[in-house]
């Protein structure tokens, strides 16, 4: 089981320091700041658990090394900082004592989970890879704001100009149940637990000041190898015309339409605040329904595969991880979706950043960037 919940936390611009301006005043952010788990951690987990091996294939696309990323290079996060001229977001547990966080900090750490860590105990569920839930990043929020502005006048100010994003998260939640063999009938009875975590971090940060969010909805998990590779149904029916798991694709759309009417309910009862929804479902699925038209192998039978892993069903087996000794990594992972099981690559994290930044996958609309999404 050890060997299991490591896979869920190790495997659930000419450049982009020329897009950075000099002179901050003019960007429409000065800050971004963000809350999840893997998809969005760049740093906080490998701080907490020990660096990978300098071999390791993270990071090797962009950074030529590991780089605290669950992927191959840069994350849906990085594009969208780069985007609008600010730096890769530093992971709180990674900054230094004198480090400028003006720019914003990433609360993000693999393995999370929606519900409290507690939660999965009580409800004799295999529990998620870390206890850092939702409301454990909003506490680290809370005790790092007032090296961020000194008076509610202050942070006023500064959060006025500022990006926050809450998730995207719960897919770790989902995850633990489908270890435990948990049906989807008893997922979906969740979800309504899982929006209102969200929801109140939410309604919290915009107590704090926060006045502008972003909530990310969720993935079509149906269509993830590693999803794919630990569900394993035998049932033809079970799978669309995709090769995608209808079931659980099924679950993320429930879940989904449960958080834009949270988010309704929010910006009802904070009229102040601007809160944007993320369609990450949408935004990724579109590359598995048309993977050679956004630069990804039309190969039905390898789009749905890991790019860094074993020989195994979907090249996933949770005893191997990309990575460990007998795993290997495709010869070009800018043509694949998936990196590793359970993440992206940074091709696909690209695309879906230029899905929300220019759009059509940001209800409403970010403010407009200074930058194009980097190549």
């Amino acid at each position: 089981m050890k060997i299991i919940i490591l896979f869920c936390i190790i495997t659930l611009t000419c450049g982009f320091f020329g897009n950075v301006v000099s002179n901050d005043n003019h960007l429409p952010y000065k800050a971004i700041f963000n809350f999840g788990d893997s998809i969005s951690d760049t740093g906080n987990a490998m701080k907490s658990f020990g660096p990978m091996p300098s071999n390791s294939p993270y990071g090797s696309t962009y950074f030529k090394h590991p780089a605290g990323r669950l992927s191959n290079g840069r994350l849906i996060i990085d594009f969208i900082a780069g985007a609008y001229g600010l730096p890769f977001l530093p992971a709180l547990h990674n900054l230094t004592k004198d480090q400028d966080i003006m720019k914003g900090v990433n609360f993000a750490f693999a393995g999370s989970s929606a519900l409290e860590y507690k939660f999965f105990a009580q409800h004799a569920v295999t529990p998620p890879g870390t206890n850092n839930s939702l409301s454990v990043q909003l506490g680290w929020f809370k005790e790092l704001k007032p090296s961020l502005c000194k008076s509610k006048k202050a942070c006023d100010r500064y959060f006025k100009k500022s990006l926050f994003f809450v998730g995207e998260i719960g897919g770790n939640d989902i995850l633990s149940y489908v270890l435990t063999n948990k049906p989807v009938t008893e997922i979906r009875e969740i979800v309504p637990l899982m929006v209102e975590a969200i929801a109140n971090t939410t309604s919290a940060l915009i107590k704090e000041g926060v006045t502008e969010l972003v909530i990310p909805g969720n993935f079509p998990i149906g269509c993830n190898a590693a999803f794919l590779s630990i569900v394993d149904s035998k049932k033809k029916e079970d799978y669309d015309e995709l090769g995608c798991l209808i079931p659980y694709n099924t679950l993320v759309e429930y879940f989904n339409e449960q958080l834009k009417c949270a988010i309704d309910t929010l910006r009802q009862n904070n009229p102040q605040a601007q809160i944007i929804y993320f369609d990450y479902y949408n935004d990724a699925k579109r590359l598995y329904q048309a993977p050679q038209k956004y630069g990804f192998t039309s190969d039905k039978n390898e789009i749905l595969k890991a790019c860094c892993g074993s020989n195994a069903p979907y090249n996933v087996d949770v005893k191997k991880p990309c990575g460990t000794n007998g795993t290997t990594v495709c010869s070009d992972p800018s043509k694949q979706i998936n990196w590793d099981g359970a993440h992206l690559t940074e091709a696909a994290y690209r695309m879906i950043a230029k899905g929300l930044v220019e759009g059509p996958f940001a209800n409403p609309s970010l403010k407009t960037p200074p930058f194009k999404i980097a190549a």
